[in-house]
């Protein structure tokens, strides 16, 4: 990362990089941008340890698969139609999964991220309950919603968080904003693509 660069350079570079030349959606780009929101989700500290492991978790599984097969697997949503096909997408530990929820915990990320960078005076609690209440809520169960409830009591707080970023700085500003639109359509896509098999209502 560029010396001049925020935390948000190397996944905002990323976005540019996700999609094909035809439009389609490329597994190795996607998942880089993802692995480098793994960094900022360090500066939460132990509140979203559970997060980031899941996320983790996801990546790895996918990442996996893709490795498997590079050529076979070089575009995202061929890793959900072998499973498809094989009747197993359903299964909890299925890349179909991986990438259901690894979508949904993106969504909550930039919701959150939108929510700083849209309202400077909203407290750093009231930007992740937010967040979660508009993506990640109606797809937990009452055990994953309280111990995120639990996770975002235990948050930083937001000037000691935009501190650990490297200040709230125009460019910090500047590239979350940039990074928010440029992620969000893709994964609106990803929704897209995952109702068109069936697999975008799955619950916790």
């Amino acid at each position: 990362m560029a010396g001049s660069g925020t935390v948000f350079t190397s996944a905002l570079e990323g976005t540019n990089h996700v999609k094909s030349e035809t439009g389609e959606m490329l597994t190795k780009p996607f998942l880089d941008v993802c692995k480098h929101l793994l960094p900022v989700l360090d500066k939460f500290g132990a509140a979203f340890a559970p997060v980031k492991s899941d996320i983790g978790n996801n990546i790895s599984r996918l990442d996996s698969k893709y490795l498997s097969n590079p050529s076979e697997f070089n575009l995202l949503y061929s890793l959900v139609q072998v499973e498809i096909e094989a009747k197993n997408a359903k299964s909890s530990s299925s890349c179909t999964n991986a990438l259901l929820w690894l979508t949904r915990a993106m969504d909550y990320l930039v919701e959150l991220f939108r929510n700083l960078h849209d309202n400077p005076d909203w407290p750093m609690s009231k930007a992740c309950s937010e967040a979660y209440g508009k993506t990640l809520k109606k797809w937990h169960n009452w055990l994953a919603s309280s111990s995120f409830s639990v996770g975002i009591k235990l948050a930083p707080d937001r000037k000691k968080f935009m501190d650990i970023l490297g200040g709230e700085t125009p460019d910090l500003n500047s590239d979350i904003g940039k990074f928010c639109t440029n992620f969000s359509p893709l994964l609106q896509e990803n929704h897209k693509f995952l109702d068109s098999v069936g697999m975008d209502n799955v619950k916790a």
